[in-house]
């Protein structure tokens, strides 16, 4: 459950950080951070599929190292998808 919450908390900062860096792809910054939540939570469980156990607990209590990854593996994920949406939007709207 930990690794759920860090991956969300670091797609959304990394939502509303993108959403203000990239031209061209801010939404608000409310969809910005939602969008980006989703995109972390995304991100954060295939990188935890990919790397397997290395997400997990360490001896039943909680890994500071594990739930550090998942925070910066979904803020990176969350920046990267915020990115494409908000572009992807603004394309749309012309």
């Amino acid at each position: 459950m930990e690794q759920l919450i860090a991956q969300i908390v670091g797609g959304a900062v990394g939502g509303s950080a993108s959403g203000k860096v990239v031209k061209g792809s801010d939404m608000g910054s409310m969809l910005n951070a939602v969008v980006g939540a989703v995109g972390g939570v995304g991100g954060g469980q295939l990188l935890g599929g990919l790397l397997g156990g290395m997400t997990g607990d360490a001896a039943g209590g909680m890994d500071i190292g594990a739930l550090v990854g998942n925070a910066v593996g979904g803020g990176v994920a969350g920046m990267v998808v915020q990115a494409i949406v908000g572009m992807v939007v603004k394309k749309m709207r012309g």
